[in-house]
């Protein structure tokens, strides 16, 4: 009772969205330094916060083979002292400032987020900069955040949700780089030098590969400084490529990871759609419906509330650059794993075969549409969204113009595409555990 009441209060709030009207208001403009360095920008000055995000193509997945996890490694770094500032200085202003600034690590790309109030601006851009072109890399941090990366690799290993993953990506990839282990291994991490934390920005930094969002009480005049400021030194160009070479996902059929374990962990893949796919918001519907949407999708329906098999199951969509996918997954008690894969199986191919109904795809056009406003609701959101929408080229007026492509969808778009795009002899299937009726098979 208390979870449907959840549900159906989430799903008022986001109806009052939809049916009043809201409109987002928030007037995007593109900000180009003479350096050539341009930002999208969100202008508020109702508040007196700055949010900074940016995003540099190129992450984890072109980390060398016996360098595993130095993206990872940078990111923890980058702010535990600059300059003339030591860690304990560094992070000690940042708190004296209510300042955030942080840094990660992602498959295709290294990211950045700063907040500030107003009137600390001049510092916590500075630190920013300081980050970014002057990093000390100090034996004390870095030895620090390398044993906690071995600390949560050890901790890890042993956690069947990522064991999961990780053999999903191994097996879905084999031979290539979103194959292997994002954060490294012990031994890749133990070999990574300070000389190699202080090549990897200029061997990876650069104008032409960065996107910047920004949203806040800060003028276009004054985000043209403040982008000289933190990215002026960064060259035009670096030899390095960003991108990783296009791959096909492999079928592998069934793999069992034998763990002793009450619960199995289940990962299901199969080919997905690219971000600039012209058919990429029909299926954003389509993977609501069947099991995206959570407690209103059509998998939580067949396999937690008909069948009590367990307590949640959930799909998506996963536009990775090089060579997008989409992924499913389910946790079960050992004896109802087999069950639970054919229920999902089943029903990806009844979603294949008839696609949604009329009243699905309503329902999911109404929350796709009512929750789009409740994504901006800090600065910090809206900056890192416009991030986004220059990555995937989306354009100034994306921000309004997105859910007319969600309204426009009929239903005979989304069984089109379901029909296409849902392949249930293609899912690749990854249990950890001791699945009862459950063994591997060939691909």
């Amino acid at each position: 009772m208390f979870y449907s009441q959840k549900v159906r209060a989430a799903s008022f709030l986001v109806a009052l969205f939809a049916w009043s009207g809201v409109a987002l208001a928030i007037d995007v403009q593109e900000v180009k330094t003479r350096d050539g360095i341009t930002a999208y920008l969100a202008q508020d000055d109702s508040n007196p916060i700055i949010a900074f995000s940016f995003e540099l193509r190129g992450g984890s997945s072109i980390d060398p083979d016996d360098k595993l996890g130095l993206s990872n490694m940078v990111s923890g770094l980058l702010d535990e002292g600059a300059g003339d500032l030591d860690s304990f200085a560094f992070q000690s202003t940042l708190q004296d400032k209510a300042i955030r600034l942080g840094f990660d690590a992602n498959t295709d790309s290294f990211s950045g987020s700063l907040t500030t109030i107003k009137a600390n601006a001049d510092e916590a851009f500075r630190l920013m900069a300081l980050a970014l072109s002057a990093p000390r890399f100090d034996e004390e941090p870095v030895e620090r955040i390398r044993r906690q990366i071995q600390v949560s690799l050890v901790r890890n290993a042993e956690n069947p949700g990522r064991i999961a993953r990780d053999t999903l990506f191994a097996e879905i990839f084999p031979n290539h780089p979103y194959g292997r282990p994002s954060d490294g291994t012990p031994e890749t991490v133990q070999s990574i030098t300070v000389d190699d934390l202080a090549a990897y920005s200029a061997q990876r930094f650069a104008k032409d590969r960065l996107i910047v969002g920004v949203a806040g009480d800060i003028s276009p005049r004054q985000l043209r400084k403040r982008l000289d400021q933190v990215f002026g030194h960064l060259p035009d160009t670096v030899v390095t490529n960003w991108r990783v070479p296009d791959t096909a996902v492999t079928h592998v059929g069934t793999v069992v990871v034998d763990k002793a374990v009450p619960q199995s962990t289940v990962y299901m893949a199969q080919p997905g759609l690219s971000r600039d796919d012209p058919d990429w918001y029909i299926a954003l519907v389509t993977d609501y419906i069947l099991g995206g949407g959570s407690f209103a999708s059509r998998l939580m329906d067949e396999v937690r509330e008909k069948r009590g098999l367990a307590y949640g199951v959930n799909t998506s969509l996963v536009p990775y650059e090089s060579a997008p996918f989409m992924i499913a997954s389910v946790g079960t008690r050992n004896e109802s794993v087999a069950e639970s894969i054919s229920v999902i199986r089943d029903e990806w191919r009844k979603f294949q075969a008839d696609g949604p109904t009329a009243e699905e795809l309503e329902g999911a056009k109404m929350y796709l549409t009512g929750s789009w406003p409740l994504r901006f609701t800090s600065s910090g959101r809206i900056a890192s969204t416009l991030v986004a929408v220059q990555r995937d080229d989306l354009g100034l007026d994306y921000l309004d113009r997105r859910n007319d492509y969600i309204e426009s969808i009929t239903l005979e778009d989304v069984r089109r595409v379901a029909a296409n795009l849902y392949k249930p002899d293609e899912l690749s299937v990854i249990v950890v555990g001791q699945p009862v009726g459950v063994e591997n098979s060939g691909g």
